[in-house]
């Protein structure tokens, strides 16, 4: 299956028999364009803020998941983990769903906008995670440092970071974010060529913690 990146923290997930959005955003607040014709049979939202939750972005008659719970559609099994957006138990800036995701044999969680290190109980429901996309900016999510302690806690396969300070970001998202290197330093994996997509196997994940941009 595919993964192709969309730009902050959406992702479009194209597998056999169906198509997963992650966090689709408002070009208008984040800077980016969100790519046209983009369509999908299933929509996940982390928390309901414009750079998350623009799912008229998004064409088809997808099925828009939007909260903690087990969903099942078109063979896609999906556990949304209930988190915070902060570290303050969502009194700063409320709450988020962190989601598992398994579709062709392969296990993905996307961590939306999570604001904290994970709870012994969310880190056992994310357990056996193949491809692990990550929030790694700072400021409005966990930074750098949190992002590498759960990438420990986790053990995921493949590590996508996400959400982190670029030049086609609006300037005060941009400068209140920090850049993808920091997290790549924190991981002790300099030397990353940024590439466009991602193919991915049950049959051919790497045997060895894997840290791949996605540009």
């Amino acid at each position: 299956m595919e993964i192709l990146p969309l730009g902050h923290a959406s992702f479009k997930l194209r597998g056999k028999q169906a198509t997963v959005v992650t966090d689709p955003y408002d070009s208008a607040v984040t800077g980016l364009k969100f790519p046209k014709n983009v369509e999908a049979d299933i929509i996940t939202v982390s928390h309901d803020h414009p750079d998350h939750n623009a799912v008229t972005a998004v064409g088809g008659t997808p099925f828009v998941v939007r909260g903690p719970g087990e969903y099942e559609i078109k063979g896609v099994s999906i556990i949304g983990v209930a988190t915070f957006h902060d570290a303050e138990a969502g009194n700063a800036r409320g709450r988020n769903i962190a989601y598992r995701i398994e579709m062709d044999g392969v296990r993905f969680a996307h961590l939306g906008d999570l604001g904290h290190q994970l709870t012994s109980q969310q880190v056992d429901i994310l357990d056996g995670v193949d491809v692990l996309f990550i929030p790694v900016g700072g400021f409005y999510t966990i930074d750098a440092k949190v992002a590498a302690a759960v990438v420990s806690d986790i053990e995921p396969k493949i590590v996508v970071p996400m959400h982190y300070q670029t030049g086609l970001l609006k300037k005060e998202l941009a400068d209140a974010l920090s850049p993808v290197s920091v997290f790549i330093k924190e991981m002790g994996k300099e030397g990353i060529t940024p590439v466009q997509k991602l193919t991915v196997s049950k049959d051919k994940l790497p045997a060895e913690l894997q840290l791949v941009v996605l540009e």
